[in-house]
């Protein structure tokens, strides 16, 4: 496999990015960047319109799971804007009051403050909510950007968690990107002691490669594996699909809406704020968004032709992949939120699935998904 083909940033003919990587308006894991402010601005309570009721659920292992999850990364900022502390607690309940069980954070994603808000928000639901959380960063070494899994690491970064998300056991933890110092069986050991003590119910990895997964499972069995995962990005599908299928591991998709771009609200003329993720990403500069664009097109003529919206459509493809598939789009706008539940209820045949990627298939795409920096922390063992 070609596989630093895949992490060039140069333009990737569409037809061969397939054969190698196999076979969702702003409402991805992310806000709009500075030109759409407006529109990403949250309302200011959980009773605004009528609320979706999303019923299907899905399974993650033995883990029982909404069929679509919230990520709950957006709301400290990570793709623009800064957002209320009540405004996102109000959204996080609206999430659970339309159906939504799966919620996921990280000790990194603030740091702190996601997982502070999503355990203040559930905390009256604890009970019936599934809330997924990652360690694996150095945040308490006040090293957020450097790995470290490390034991004693580990078992602080729980902790920490546990506290912050006010429970006492995480129902799903994370490894958030494998330790290349640290072998992945002294991980899932650490892990394994948390589980025994009932702190951890499940655990899963980020990003890690098959060989990866297979050696912590054979040490303590897991039951998730995360990755980015979207139309635009199926490396998983070839890279881990099979043996997740082979052990009976569930997949939980990251920016599964494709950091918004499909759906209608960038253009390449958009500017992103200097903290929004997106403007570090080589997929967004004006030239890859130029070059892109006719996939927006597709999605919005696809979207018209059978009465949804482009986030239902792109993130309906997800759910389509497979019932062992969690997505977990984020959001900091209710009414986004409202749209992308929807996604559950598109009903097109896996035929019209299969003419909608032959027309994908005819587009080129340009620029990786990652920076160099990012790229380096991601497991291609």
């Amino acid at each position: 496999m070609a596989e630093s083909n895949l992490c060039t940033g140069a333009a990737l003919n569409r037809r061969s990015f397939l054969t190698l990587a196999g076979a969702a308006a702003l409402v991805s894991a992310a806000g709009t960047g500075r030109v759409h402010a407006a529109a990403a601005a949250p309302a200011s309570g959980a009773d605004r319109g009528t609320l979706r009721h999303l019923t299907q659920r899905r399974m993650l292992g033995k883990l029982e799971v909404s069929a679509i999850g919230l990520g709950c990364l957006p709301m400290v900022g990570y793709y623009g804007g800064t957002f209320e502390k009540s405004d996102m607690i109000a959204l996080i309940r609206r999430a659970y009051d339309s159906g939504v069980t799966f919620f996921d954070t990280a000790e990194v994603y603030g740091p702190y403050t996601s997982e502070e808000w999503v355990g203040e928000a559930l905390a009256p639901v604890r009970d019936k909510v599934v809330i997924a959380t990652k360690f694996g960063f150095g945040v308490e070494e006040g090293r957020p950007k450097e790995v470290n899994s490390r034991p004693d690491h580990i078992r602080r970064a729980v902790e920490g968690s546990l506290k912050r998300l006010r429970t006492d056991h995480i129902d799903l933890l994370y490894q958030h990107r494998v330790d290349p110092k640290v072998p992945v069986e002294d991980v899932a050991g650490v892990v394994g002691d948390l589980m025994r003590e009932g702190k951890v119910q499940h655990w899963g990895m980020s990003e890690a490669s098959s060989r990866s997964i297979r050696r912590a499972h054979a040490v303590t069995p897991l039951t998730a594996l995360q990755s980015e995962y979207g139309i635009w990005w199926r490396e998983p599908e070839t890279k881990t699909f099979a043996t997740l299928r082979e052990l009976g591991i569930g997949f939980v998709p990251y920016c599964p809406l494709c950091r918004a771009f499909p759906l209608g609200l960038i253009t390449p003329e958009t500017k992103f704020e200097a903290k929004d993720r997106r403007a570090t990403l080589p997929q967004f500069t004006p030239e890859a968004m130029k070059h892109n664009y006719p996939f927006v097109e597709l999605v919005a003529k696809w979207s018209r032709d059978f009465g949804i919206t482009p986030a239902q459509l792109v993130l309906g493809w997800v759910l389509s992949r497979g019932e062992t598939i969690a997505p977990i789009p984020g959001t900091t706008n209710p009414a986004h939120l409202d749209d992308f539940l929807g996604a559950a209820e598109v009903k097109l045949s896996a035929e019209d699935w299969k003419r909608f990627d032959k027309e994908f298939l005819a587009i080129d795409l340009m620029g990786h998904r990652a920076d160099p920096f990012t790229e380096s922390q991601i497991d291609h063992s």
